[in-house]
């Protein structure tokens, strides 16, 4: 059964090759075998959401070399929820882009294929250097997708973003290099026992590199300070994409999540908990400057991209305060505020389609076509971002409020998310208002028709929120598995320690 943990990254890998050398092959038959292709990653995700829920961890050694000086791939309840997140947002997406979004492109779908291949393996990777890997790979095929559709308004975001990428890898490479001279290894599970032996100027130096790689996945994961470069980049890429892209902060969410609870954790000697401390004040500032995008944004996608920020303050908040209840209670909302912000870009882009001139601004303009339709879904998506009842984006802040203990943090959390959250609700009323119902005379000449696949991925996506709540109980029971597991490395770093025998069935 290990042979399925390969399948997340071979299934993409032999769908975006195939993409490849059918760029001239009919549009219809690229897309069929695309959406084929997204339907057996979700299938392959299902399959190892199932098989981790034992608790139990599974890893495959590449070529049979042992950790830890093989590339071995871990399944855990952690790896194998961001891949279910991820092939459900990732379905409907490719769903929405066959609706014709990806025209123009020959290699959209083999781009969009390979991020795929990339996000997951940062999310199985054991070691850090593949994680270096990893975070290449997605970024080279997000790169051309966010230049999906040419012209200037995505040239210039699209340019900051590649600049800044690009020296975020460079830190990361110098940071892995600072930790691998102390070290001798770069294998997770045997950093965690390596390193609170690192003693003398080896402990300097393995703090830099560690506080480095927090730099790092903080550029990832668009903490403020450096998370001005994503509402542009976000709001100017297409539906489709700027949708899947909405994962991709979670990526270094993840990987903070991963390399300091099991790398730098409680166990860690002089090194515990590096950077934690550093946090939570920036988490609860990255939320803050979420809300005033929010409130200043001037065309829904750009809202859009602030909840972005919003939902990473938010995450990232309880996280840094380290207790089981609070990372639960964040991984919950990452599932909620995941998907519904990827509804929301649908939507926006639908909405866009049948304005005219005026596309997804927040101004005034003639009465649009499908009004109600495209109204219910901003409001489903609007109220799940919000976190207002009954929704899963309510849920998932009260978990989270739920989960901090009383005291200083107590009342910075509760102040801050919740007068955020009131005037998030102040931002999304202000647009919906304007959007969908003050209305001025006038003709919108031929609007885009809305057709039967965008409307179902978009309302989809939408949807989930509520398919959330009526699923609370087993996500709760999976996430709270998923936090004590996280919190207790003992048996990940047995497990990655003893030689392995490779299974061959």
């Amino acid at each position: 059964m290990n042979h399925w943990l390969t399948a997340p990254i071979l299934i993409p890998l032999l769908g975006g090759i195939l993409q490849v050398f059918m760029g001239y092959a009919p549009i219809s038959l690229r897309r069929t075998l695309a959406l084929a292709t997204t339907v057996l990653i979700l299938v392959s995700a299902i399959v190892l959401l199932a098989l981790a829920d034992d608790g139990s961890y599974r890893i495959y050694a590449f070529g049979n070399w042992q950790p830890p000086f093989g590339i071995v791939l871990v399944l855990d309840r952690l790896a194998a929820l961001m891949l279910i997140v991820t092939a459900v947002l990732a379905l409907f997406c490719h769903i929405y882009s066959i609706g014709g979004a990806d025209e123009g492109n020959r290699q959209f779908h083999a781009l969009f294929l390979f991020q795929l291949m990339g996000l997951n393996i940062a999310f199985l990777t054991g070691d850090l250097f593949n994680l270096f890997v990893a975070f290449e790979v997605l970024l080279i095929a997000s790169y051309g997708l966010l230049m999906h559709g040419g012209g200037t308004v995505r040239t210039v975001p699209g340019l900051h973003y590649v600049v800044l990428n690009l020296v975020g890898s460079a830190v990361f490479l110098i940071s892995v290099g600072m930790i691998y001279s102390v070290t001798g290894t770069l294998n997770m599970a045997d950093l965690a026992v390596k390193i609170p032996q690192v003693s003398g100027e080896g402990l300097s130096i393995v703090k830099a590199g560690g506080m480095m790689l927090l730099v790092v996945f903080g550029l990832k994961a668009a903490i403020l300070p450096l998370c001005f470069w994503l509402p542009r980049a976000y709001s100017k890429a297409t539906a489709p994409v700027a949708a899947l892209f909405a994962v991709m902060t979670k990526v270094g969410i993840y990987a903070i999540l991963r390399v300091y609870l099991l790398i730098f954790g409680d166990d860690a000697g002089e090194l515990a908990n590096l950077g934690m401390d550093w946090l939570f004040p920036i988490a609860l500032v990255t939320l803050a400057m979420g809300i005033i995008g929010a409130l200043g944004s001037g065309s829904l996608k750009t809202l859009v991209a602030w909840q972005v920020i919003i939902s990473v303050g938010t995450l990232l908040a309880p996280i840094a305060l380290g207790s089981e209840a609070g990372l639960s209670a964040a991984l919950f909302y990452l599932l909620s505020t995941t998907w519904t912000v990827g509804g929301l870009f649908l939507v926006s882009e639908l909405v866009s389609n049948q304005r005219g001139s005026a596309k997804d601004r927040i101004v005034t303009a003639p009465k649009m076509q499908n009004r109600t339709f495209l109204s219910v879904l901003f409001l489903v998506g609007a109220v799940a971002a919000a976190g207002l009842p009954p929704l899963s984006g309510f849920f998932g802040k009260v978990l989270i409020l739920k989960s901090v203990e009383p005291g200083t943090e107590m009342a910075w959390l509760w102040s801050v998310l919740l007068i955020g959250s009131f005037l998030t609700v102040i931002a999304y009323s202000r647009a919906g208002s304007i959007v969908f119902w003050r209305t001025v005379d006038g003709h919108l000449e031929k609007p885009d028709p809305l057709n039967g696949r965008v409307s179902v991925a978009a309302g989809a996506l939408t949807a989930l929120a509520v398919v959330m709540v009526v699923l609370a109980g087993p996500i709760t029971r999976y996430t709270d598995a998923t936090a004590a597991q996280l919190h207790n490395n003992d048996a990940y770093i047995e497990i990655l320690q003893t030689p392995m025998i490779r299974e061959d069935s």
